[in-house]
């Protein structure tokens, strides 16, 4: 039995949403600016699918919705165009667990001479609204934190944060590429005045996200050519992308407090599995203030990158953290921020959830995975030889 437990990397495309894709794909392959038929029909389809979107976010006014490349691209729009549309110096606050996609722009426009402050989390990977509060400054235009954290789960007190930059005048973004369609998301009761989504972690196509731009909202374009997606978005849009995207959507709002449900007890069946199994094994981030999909644990006297090739070679896909940072040698900046010790930092490993998780598959895991760990910690302490050279 293959095991994937990396659902947050990507996630495998819902056959309904291949289903809802295909026509656009053949014979629905109009350009939705054009004036003709098969122009026409590929732009109600754009149209339908951005509806969609903006219900999911409880947004009245579809055209709040912006489709883009991905979360990468919604989150670059929100961070450089807010920065662009207030001048060329300013000041922007994110989290020092931001994923790379917020914190690498932040730090592009520092480097243009904006000011930027990084706020800490606890131990346990939450932030405090007050901190938020505190750190908002005259000059600033900017507060970009992440509604759930894709390394561990963590939910940020997102609320309470857009409410205080309301009060402040501040605009507020947040990404929930991770959040959205596994819990409920309603960017006016958040007080978001944008907010990145992306379409492959809920069973969508790859290659499409949307960024949710609240009326009123002062944002330049990063890309410039047509008049897209109302000028905000240059370039032909891509109709089978956001048709599937929308179809996602509609399929995780369908059952998302009961699959929330379900993915919640079996990540408990495995956390609790694991810890019941071995001694060392800690959890990183809150207990209980997290995504029901997600579990970070740290094996003390293992290295994760080789417990994650020794569960590749038993067929059980898990990560380490963000697959953008695949390969790299540097830990966790996620696990760093919350002020973990290096060795925790670099024995911990991410099981991440989907809708297609089964508790067959979570047993396969508790079946497999303690023995693999003990008999890394004997290589490590030198008691047996390490066969092919490396556990």
């Amino acid at each position: 039995m293959r095991v994937y437990l990396d659902h947050n990397a990507t996630t495998p495309l819902d056959p309904a949403v291949l289903a809802a894709m295909t026509p656009f794909l053949a014979d629905g392959f109009g350009n939705p600016s054009s004036l003709h038929a098969w122009g026409r029909e590929a732009r109600q389809a754009l149209e339908a699918a951005r509806a969609t979107v903006a219900r999911a976010l409880g947004a009245a006014d579809k055209d709040t919705v912006v489709f883009t490349s991905g979360g990468t691209e919604a989150d670059n729009l929100a961070l450089s165009g807010a920065a662009a549309a207030h001048g060329r110096e300013g000041h922007l606050i994110v989290s020092g667990v931001e994923h790379h996609a917020v914190l690498y722009t932040a730090a592009h426009l520092n480097r243009q001479g904006f000011a930027v402050t990084r706020l800490p989390v606890d131990s346990q990977g939450l932030l405090d609204p007050d901190d938020v509060g505190r750190a908002i400054r005259p000059d600033t235009i900017l507060v970009s934190l992440m509604h759930g954290n894709n390394e561990t789960g963590v939910l940020f007190p997102i609320a309470a944060v857009g409410r205080i930059c309301r009060e402040r005048g501040v605009t507020f973004h947040t990404d929930a590429v991770q959040s959205f369609g596994k819990v409920p998301l309603d960017a006016e009761a958040l007080c978001a005045d944008l907010l990145s989504l992306s379409g492959h972690k809920i069973h969508g196509p790859k290659g499409v996200g949307a960024l949710f731009i609240r009326r009123g909202t002062r944002l330049q374009p990063l890309l410039h050519g047509g008049a897209q997606e109302r000028s905000r978005r240059a370039g032909t849009e891509g109709v089978a992308a956001a048709v599937g995207l929308a179809r996602a959507t509609a399929l995780s709002l369908q059952d998302q407090e009961a699959a929330a449900v379900r993915m919640r007890d079996l990540r408990d069946r495995l956390e609790c599995g694991v810890m019941a199994a071995l001694s060392g094994v800690l959890r990183n981030g809150h207990p209980t203030e997290r995504l029901p999909h997600t579990a970070n644990l740290a094996f003390d006297g293992v290295e994760a990158e080789s417990l994650i090739l020794a569960l590749d070679l038993a067929g059980i896909g898990v990560s380490s953290g963000a697959a953008c940072s695949s390969g790299s040698l540097q830990p966790s900046h996620v696990l760093a921020a919350m002020g973990l010790p290096p060795g925790r930092v670099e024995s911990s490993v991410r099981f991440s959830l989907g809708r297609t998780t089964t508790r067959e598959e979570i047993d396969r895991v508790l079946q497999v995975l303690p023995p693999i760990v003990e008999r890394m910690r004997r290589v490590n302490a030198g008691t047996i030889p390490a066969v092919g050279g490396r556990a």
